[in-house]
């Protein structure tokens, strides 16, 4: 699995990260942006590659019909809604295939220069090192998007390009889901030192796996040893740690053979591999089968 160094895409502005999208939305002001996604709005599957973004990205959907969310070495299957909360510098890839409604707010660090308390501490499903999703059920989406669409109406009306009462109401929006989410996770708290352990390192895998690839670099980031990160994810889940990073490279691998049009060199690079012929091995020692024949099935 020798990597090289990885060239991903790192979207600074806002408008610049909305133009991938099939979508016309943009902003005026660099800091914030809102929008309301109706079903009709992207109506077909795509996918996009793995990139980063210097702002935080905050949503919450309603699905209907059928969807997969891959996180963290897991698979959510068909939730009936879910709230998504990202940190800037994180590696992600989204995907889509079908119908999906809901809110989207893109906002700069800058956007909440005015507010004293470290930003991070007080709403912790931020998280600097990793994703955090949470589902919810269609009627607790219904009880939120009350206060999601404040924010819009806000964003929406106002007449000057900073949008000062839309930012303090997403500010009055985010204690509100910190609220919700102490209220309905608290159960995640009394999960044991090791299963702890064993979810922050699966976080962290789904979010660094193109340039970290050893469990050094993970007990790095968690301050323990690789020994103990090795022996406590074995006893955990019965799994090698490294097990984990691969089967994450691979599912992304599978989604850009699938749904680009990149040649097996350009994937090859963009997941970290020092060259094709050894992302080909990885592949077909991972799969039993090469890039290109796994890119040629139906």
């Amino acid at each position: 699995m020798t990597k090289s160094t990885v060239s991903i895409p790192y979207y600074t502005e806002i408008n610049d990260f909305l133009k991938i999208f099939p979508f016309s939305g943009r902003t005026a002001n660099p800091l914030f942006y809102s929008i309301k996604l109706n079903k009709s709005d992207i109506e077909k599957e795509f996918y996009i590659p793995p990139f980063r973004r210097a702002f935080y990205f905050f949503a919450i959907f309603l699905s209907s019909g059928k969807i997969k969310i891959s996180y963290d070495n897991k698979t959510v299957n068909d939730p009936e809604a879910y709230l998504v909360c990202h940190s800037p510098d994180l590696v992600y890839s989204f995907s889509k295939s079908d119908a999906l409604e809901g809110y989207i707010f893109y906002f700069k660090p800058e956007c909440f220069s005015f507010f004293k308390p470290s930003f991070h501490r007080e709403f912790p499903f931020f998280n600097r090192l990793y994703t955090n999703l949470f589902t919810l059920t269609k009627a607790t989406y219904r009880q939120l998007i009350p206060h999601f669409e404040e924010v819009l109406i806000a964003y929406e009306r106002s007449s000057e390009g900073a949008h000062i009462e839309a930012r303090l109401k997403l500010l009055a929006l985010l204690y509100r889901v910190k609220e919700f989410i102490d209220e309905q996770y608290d159960a995640a708290r009394f999960a044991s030192p090791d299963q702890g352990l064993l979810s922050k390192y699966l976080h962290l895998v789904n979010s660094h796996y193109i340039e970290k690839r050893t469990v050094k670099e993970y007990a790095e980031l968690l301050s323990v040893t690789p020994n103990h990160l090795s022996q406590t994810i074995k006893t955990v889940s019965g799994r090698n740690a490294l097990t984990y990073i691969s089967e994450r490279l691979v599912r992304e691998a599978k989604s850009l053979l699938l749904y680009t049009d990149f040649s097996i060199s350009e994937i090859a690079y963009r997941l970290g591999f020092s060259d094709p012929a050894n992302f080909g091995k990885f592949f077909k020692k991972e799969t039993g089968q090469s890039p290109s024949v796994f890119a040629k099935k139906p």
